[in-house]
């Protein structure tokens, strides 16, 4: 006989109270999950005291521009992280994305509307393919999505000729990414949107719910009915979608399609990504600390380069910053697992902790016992 039992969905994270706990722990606890948040504000502070022309709506315009393209590509790669894979296609498939939405429009005569409705539905036929290759036959999602990947990159060669396509672009299709709102580029925009989206759907819904029992342990997930293959197939499928989006953007802002294009965004989407399960939530990926590790990568590059850094600067940054995040992500894994041991330790002697454990705010989630 089934019973259902209703639990927090954070039930079983260590949750530290200053009146009970002391200061020093609590203070600890505000580090880890905020410390990111509070770097991002001090590296602000330090640049704008140091560089007077940090602190300028010309450097945040810039930031906005450059940065919100990574920053919907980490947020692809997010996607795939909740439910426990990698898709490196968040490199690899902009470059035939953005080449293709303008080689539709130059030398295939399609409208810009219908251009880009092609391109959406093409990368989530290829997301779809990944899926497969993941899900289905079961191959690592690294090797399946590297694979793939540089077939696709083998298919924009093609395509192109290795040359650059040049045309006429409408104007409309220009504004996509060049438009301004208030001042603001329009491009930073489509990040908050999708960032809200993604995280009411992963923190206040049973989808996202699933994609993290996926993605903590897919065994568990699948013994109570949940459908793990549809999931991590649903996941590469929104990613390469958002992917393809991305590509769109990328070829209204240059306007030129080019294979050389791409791989640069790559590892610091990565990068975005990985830092993302180090704040806010540590040791979970999680929509609001991809968008806080993004901002470390801008804010950090702005500054160095304004500090007159070195061409090879910012590579060397983001292959720093990816090695301590993955360091920081993997520490701050071990240290949930251990909580989530010793939660489990309590409760199966009778201690009452659930009460402690869990927050009113947190989504409730039913699990099969």
């Amino acid at each position: 006989m089934s019973n259902k039992t209703s639990v927090k969905s954070t039930a079983l994270e260590q949750r530290v109270s200053l009146s009970r706990d002391g200061v020093s722990p609590w203070m600890m606890q505000v580090v880890t999950r905020y410390g990111l948040l509070l770097l991002c504000v001090v590296l602000t502070l330090v640049f704008s005291l140091t560089t007077p022309s940090f602190a300028s709506m010309l450097t945040l315009q810039a930031i906005l521009a450059s940065k919100s393209k990574i920053a919907l590509l980490a947020l692809a790669a997010t996607i795939p992280m909740i439910v426990g894979k990698i898709d490196l296609n968040v490199g690899f498939g902009i470059v035939l994305w953005h080449i293709l939405a303008i080689t539709l429009q130059v030398q295939y005569g399609f409208s810009w509307e219908m251009a880009i409705v092609i391109v959406l539905i093409i990368s989530a036929l290829y997301g779809l393919l990944n899926g497969i290759l993941v899900a289905l036959a079961d191959i690592d999602s690294f090797v399946a999505t590297l694979g793939s990947g540089t077939v696709l990159y083998a298919v924009a060669l093609w395509h192109s000729g290795g040359r650059q396509i040049v045309g006429d672009l409408p104007d409309a299709f220009i504004a996509i990414d060049h438009a301004e709102i208030f001042g603001i580029p329009v491009a930073a925009f489509y990040v908050v949107v999708v960032a809200v989206c993604l995280w009411l759907l992963t923190e206040h819904t049973p989808m996202g719910r699933c994609m993290y029992a996926v993605g903590g342990n897919p065994a568990a997930a699948r013994l109570n009915g949940i459908p793990v293959n549809l999931y991590v197939m649903g996941s590469f499928i929104a990613s390469s979608v958002l992917t393809g989006f991305c590509g769109v953007l990328i070829a209204s802002e240059q306007g030129v399609g080019q294979a050389s294009v791409g791989m640069d965004y790559l590892l610091p989407a990565l990068v975005g990504a990985f830092l993302g399960s180090t704040t806010i939530r540590p040791g979970r990926v999680n929509v609001w600390g991809t968008v806080v590790g993004i901002c470390i990568l801008a804010i950090g590059i702005a500054g160095i380069q304004q500090f007159g850094g070195a061409f090879w600067v910012e590579p060397l940054f983001n292959g720093a910053t990816l090695l301590l995040s993955i360091t920081l992500a993997g520490y701050a894994q071990r240290r949930r697992m251990a909580n989530q041991k010793a939660v489990q330790r309590r409760q199966t002697t009778g201690s009452a902790q659930p009460a402690q454990l869990s927050t009113p705010s947190d989504a409730n989630h039913v699990v099969k016992s």
